[in-house]
């Protein structure tokens, strides 16, 4: 069972929402896979949101990640960029492991980004 979800934002603006597996593990995969890399770095943006990355995304010539870098600017004076692709997950829980997030959650990360989410009609009853 999923403990929420994770939001995985590209530097092209092209996202996913996987899920967050829960279990510290499984986590640490979830996030080497989605970034591409073996060494991630954490900045928490919130108590309720942080935002992994490429520990050496800066060197190795990856793009700039825009859209990681506006959603950091909203929560602190930006002090430098964010390089390739950004995983957003919830906080840390009491006993320290990082929690997933709501689909909620992940539409307003997105919303505050500036990044259009199509809208699901709700199906038609007769």
């Amino acid at each position: 069972m999923s403990a929420g979800f994770a939001l995985v934002l590209r530097p092209d603006a092209s996202f996913e929402i996987t899920e967050w597996p829960g279990n510290s593990r499984a986590n640490l995969r979830t996030l080497y896979t989605a970034i591409g890399c073996t060494r991630v770095d954490v900045v928490d943006l919130s108590s309720k949101v942080s935002m992994w990355l490429d520990d050496d995304g800066m060197h190795t010539g990856s793009p700039v990640n825009r859209w990681a870098t506006m959603l950091y600017a909203i929560t602190a004076p930006l002090h430098q960029h964010y390089y390739g692709t950004a995983v957003f997950t919830g906080g840390p829980d009491p006993q320290g492991d990082t929690t997933g997030l709501t689909l909620g959650r992940c539409a307003a990360l997105l919303g505050l980004a500036g990044i259009d989410v199509p809208t699901i009609p709700h199906p038609r009853t007769n």
